[in-house]
């Protein structure tokens, strides 16, 4: 039998307080690294002005940040391609949602079971390593043969762009998880279905985690294809059809808003993430 050992009140006391040390060293490394990040958006955006200002490059190709700015109030208010910028960015939210929702419902548990049964993996992974690395764009043709031309195609290429990340990570996860604490709790008696959601599952769903801001990029990476597809709204399509008439302050404003909203998306799923695995990354 093995001995448990208890600290004492002056070891217990100098655990507390390295714990704390470490957690106080974690902000402070956080708080320098958000404040680099901003001094370099700054820089960034100060160039960009200086540019637009002293007329190195023609206002077609680089408008300035204040016609960029102008332009967004505008299309809030007055719209461009016959909708607002809320409505198209209403359209493309619900197009990612929904692949978002089939892929996690899918992939999610085909990884799982994928990790754990060979027979699964032996069939699946295949095809899954083979489509995986293709652009949607390359199979965005067959998409719209399969399905047509309607809202099914579109999620679909976003769906099918997330859904290889997905089984991927969360195979990847079941395989991470420790064999010694799958043997403790066989040892203390638990059944299979004790052990998957006990142990393996929480194991595994950092790793599903980190699938997930990856698939969440690729899916609004594929949103301007999925949008080429007969589409009349969306921030995809807004852009794209500025982009035809040339208007680049049009484009920039499609640019700044997928990747605001796709940034709203990645920080969900870290704050996700710290609630679900509040041990990942700790001693």
């Amino acid at each position: 039998m093995v001995a448990l050992t208890t600290l004492s009140p002056a070891e217990d006391r100098q655990a507390r307080s390295r714990r704390r040390g470490a957690t106080a060293a974690a902000r402070h490394e956080a708080n320098g690294t958000l404040a680099i990040s901003l001094a370099a958006s700054a820089a960034l955006l100060a160039a960009w002005y200086a540019i637009c200002r002293l007329g190195l490059v023609p206002p077609l190709f680089l408008p300035s940040p204040g016609a960029v700015l102008g332009q967004f109030i505008a299309v809030s208010q007055d719209g461009f391609s016959d909708a607002t910028l809320l409505q198209h960015a209403g359209m493309s939210l619900m197009r990612i949602g929904l692949g978002f929702a089939f892929a996690v419902s899918t992939a999610v548990p085909l990884g799982l079971a994928m990790g754990l049964n060979r027979w699964v993996k032996g069939i699946f992974d295949p095809a899954i390593e083979f489509y995986w690395p293709i652009p949607p764009l390359a199979y965005l043709p067959l998409v719209i043969i399969w399905l047509g031309i309607g809202e099914v195609a579109k999620i679909a290429i976003i769906a099918l762009a997330m859904f290889a990340p997905l089984v991927i990570s969360a195979q990847a996860g079941v395989r991470s998880v420790s064999l010694g604490l799958i043997q403790a709790a066989l040892s203390l008696g638990a059944t299979r279905g004790q052990l998957f959601r006990h142990v393996i599952l929480p194991g595994a769903l950092p790793e599903i985690l980190t699938g997930v801001r990856i698939a969440v990029g690729a899916g609004w990476s594929t949103l301007v294809a999925a949008e080429l597809v007969a589409a009349t709204k969306g921030l995809g399509f807004m852009t794209l059809s500025a982009s035809e008439f040339l208007v680049t302050d049009v484009v920039f404003v499609g640019i700044f808003t997928i990747a605001a909203l796709a940034l709203g998306f990645v920080f969900a799923v870290r704050a996700l993430e710290r609630w679900l695995t509040p041990w990942k990354g700790r001693d």
